[in-house]
């Protein structure tokens, strides 16, 4: 399982976007923002060698406790355990150093084994994140098979009573279903493309629709949680677990859906996918508790806003989905999208959210947070954050590319 004899793959120009469609390239990229961009990458490289350095063998890096120094590490089937591999990867991408390929090689032996997992709804952050990442640079037919394992594990989660997969285990009464599952379709929508069989493409859109049906409220924000009857399909429940309170507007959550409904555009080309995808953007975007920097709190009701915790994680992924976005929308939303998407990579390439080299036990970015109301992983870095973040940065880059 190696991609250490991959030759130099692109051009520092030519920038991948994970299955981003081309488009006549309207949106000007400012060339202050590059530069800025090109040194981050640099320091991200620098600090996950940091980072590699913290790790015992099959530890994967969860967060950083600034406080009291601690690095906080996870097992193999940790939701986020696909980030590191794929941040490591992105990165060896922008900057050919070989020290990361070798620690991406080294941590990805130890996922892969997750490829049988059903006790997950996961398996799109955990292996498409990573092994996805790894067959794009170098297909390979040891990649492609844990792939497809991956996502035969995934398909053993959907009911055709609910028309869902569900997320989290539970009592057997209880049928859960979370926003964030939007984010491993994209797993299911590669394994029709390699194989030709549509099972996997069908239980994608049928997903997405009972999640655009029952996940989402008039103003298009999005419940965190739904409980359905697993025997009869019917919604028992709405609830909002990782936000301030079951109607609020838990900020991750509406990142998650916007960059969900993105990419269902991108793989079937249904339009109702796009306008839900842009009508959960005007809500983020339109909604007055976003703040100037365009960072958003941790719940976009938060109680004590404006000194609500921000959350970074939630930027970086609203950054990547918006420049995507841009490019399948009309021409004004499109430069909204692409003109916020820039003015979240800029802050978040400041001193308020960028980590000072060789600090935060090698995040690049502080300040996300992940579950305030249970009191984990709050104000703190955190995997994804990175992983969306780079990619953000790729993205934005792709425009500059002739």
């Amino acid at each position: 399982m190696k991609l250490r004899s991959l030759l130099l793959i692109v051009p520092l120009t030519i920038v991948h976007l994970h299955g981003v469609a081309q488009q006549k390239n309207t949106f000007k990229p400012q060339k202050a923002l590059l530069t800025t961009i090109q040194k981050n990458l640099a320091d991200a490289d620098a600090q996950y060698k940091v980072m590699a350095g913290l790790l015992k063998p099959d530890q994967f890096p969860k967060a950083f406790h600034p406080k009291d120094g601690k690095m906080e590490t996870s097992n193999s089937g940790w939701w986020c355990s696909g980030f590191y591999p794929g941040t490591l990867l992105e990165l060896y991408e922008q900057t050919h150093d070989k020290t990361l390929l070798t620690e991406a090689d080294r941590i990805l032996a130890a996922l892969a084994k997750e490829q049988f997992n059903t006790h997950t709804h996961d398996l799109g952050f955990m292996m498409y994140c990573s092994f996805g990442n790894a067959n794009r640079l170098n297909p390979n037919p040891e990649y492609k098979q844990i792939l497809l394992n991956s996502a035969k594990s995934l398909s053993t989660r959907f009911n055709p009573v609910t028309g869902t997969i569900k997320s989290w285990d539970s009592k057997p009464t209880d049928y859960l279903v979370i926003i964030d599952n939007m984010m491993n379709l994209e797993l299911l929508f590669w394994a029709t493309k390699v194989t030709g069989d549509s099972s996997y493409y069908k239980i994608a859109v049928t997903h997405a629709n009972n999640t655009i049906k029952n996940h989402y409220r008039p103003d298009y924000s999005s419940y965190h949680v739904v409980n359905y009857d697993a025997n009869t399909g019917a919604v028992k429940q709405k609830k909002t677990a990782q936000g301030y309170a079951n109607e609020s507007a838990w900020a991750r959550g509406q990142a998650w859906g916007l960059y969900g409904f993105t990419l269902m555009y991108r793989e079937t080309k249904d339009k109702k996918y796009l306008d839900q995808a842009n009508n959960i953007a005007k809500f983020i975007l339109n909604n007055p508790n976003l703040p100037a920097d365009k960072i958003p709190y941790w719940d976009f009701n938060a109680p004590n806003i404006p000194g609500a915790l921000r959350d970074a994680s939630a930027g970086s992924i609203m950054a990547s989905a918006l420049l995507e976005l841009c490019r399948y929308t009309d021409k004004a939303d499109g430069q909204n999208y692409f003109n916020t998407a820039q003015t979240i990579i800029k802050s978040l390439s400041s001193p308020t959210y960028k980590s000072a080299p060789g600090t935060n036990g090698g995040f690049l970015l502080q300040h996300s947070v992940g579950h305030f109301p249970a009191g984990t992983e709050i104000d703190v870095p955190l995997t994804y954050a990175d992983y969306y973040f780079v990619e953000a940065m790729t993205r934005y880059k792709a425009f500059a590319a002739k």
